[in-house]
């Protein structure tokens, strides 16, 4: 079953671009137009507007579907035949659309409310295969361990000497149960033992350090396609409904071809950063054909373990840094009938 916020700001935003007056009477009605969305997930929607819960989110969510409706890009008006709910499942195949909804089996829309990650996988999918194959691949290779593996294992010598629990030698034999309960003892805030603080320092420089180096050889002369599979431009246009703090989010997205007619992209670079975790900065030099103008875009990566400190495999967050309105290849969705 879907987060109840993930599952309000998807499906709101379809039954938005029905054409109710509001979004009580677009919920009592229920279009059998709406597709994959299960009973009880209707359900938890109607007893969370009934309560008043997140209700900020159903009413921008309902007005970026409302405006979608009406974009001259879009739906021009029409009400849709059919609006199909991706759901909580991950996507299959090498499709790099993140779409939530397909709508009349054409329009695919990505909902990103408030998030600046654009992709999530795995650090060796990043920095060693430069997220070919798709987008979200995992694997269960431990970066830590490939890329740092004296700073990894210096770090879980210092935290397995300071719990109770007998846990093994190397930190590569640890158990799915003694990971979780490893992580678990740095519930409630507590720091480093011992001199962990700075081996977790050496840690961070390390990984941060390493994972640029690899990812600046795999890129080698792809530096364009890597910068599409940052910014998610696919092979087939889309659209990008949403909100951040400063305002809705409406966006047509580009494709690889569409692209190169508008720009044309002059450098792109990573860099390591060290802070509170192992960060890679990327940060490309766009030329816009229309005027000669060139313009920035940037983002980071930070490389972190899943589900707490030693736990499951780290994993790649990207984010783009770049606010969406200036980004090469980034429609604002703003001409309506």
């Amino acid at each position: 079953m879907a987060d109840l916020k993930t599952a309000i700001s998807e499906v709101v935003t379809g039954l938005g671009m029905f054409g109710h007056d509001d979004i009580a009477t677009a919920l009592a009605a229920r279009p059998s137009a709406l597709a994959n969305v299960t009973g009880p997930d209707w359900q938890r929607m109607l007893d969370a507007w009934t309560a008043g819960t997140h209700r900020d989110l159903f009413v921008a969510s309902w007005m970026n579907g409302q405006a979608f409706l009406r974009a001259r890009d879009a739906l021009r008006g029409r009400p849709p035949l059919v609006v199909e709910w991706k759901g909580p499942h991950r996507s299959v195949g090498d499709e790099a659309i993140p779409a939530d909804l397909r709508v009349d089996h054409v329009y695919f829309v990505s909902c990103k409310y408030f998030s600046r990650i654009v992709v999530n996988a795995s650090p060796e999918h990043l920095f060693d295969r430069v997220l070919t194959g798709g987008h979200g691949q995992r694997s269960t290779v431990n970066w830590f361990q490939e890329i740092a593996p004296h700073e990894h294992g210096a770090l879980y010598a210092v935290v397995r000497d300071s719990v109770a629990t007998a846990l093994p030698a190397e930190v590569t034999a640890l158990n799915a149960g003694q990971r979780r309960e490893l992580a678990h003892s740095f519930d409630r805030g507590r720091g480093w033992p011992g001199d962990g603080e700075a081996l977790y320092a050496a840690l961070v420089a390390r990984v941060a350090t390493e994972s640029a180096r690899r990812w600046r050889a795999a890129i080698d002369s792809k530096s364009e396609a890597m910068l599409w599979r940052l910014l998610r431009i696919g092979s087939a246009p889309y659209f990008v409904l949403g909100a951040s703090p400063k305002g809705f989010t409406r966006f047509r997205i580009a494709t690889p071809w569409d692209w190169r007619q508008r720009f044309e992209l002059r450098k792109f670079e990573v860099d390591a950063r060290a802070g509170g975790q192992p960060m890679v900065a990327w940060d490309a030099i766009v030329r816009r054909r229309a005027d000669d103008t060139e313009v920035p875009v940037c983002g980071h990566v930070e490389i972190r373990w899943s589900h707490g400190r030693f736990c499951g495999p780290p994993e790649a967050k990207v984010y783009l840094d770049t606010p969406h309105n200036d980004v090469p290849g980034y429609f604002a969705l703003d001409h309506t009938t």
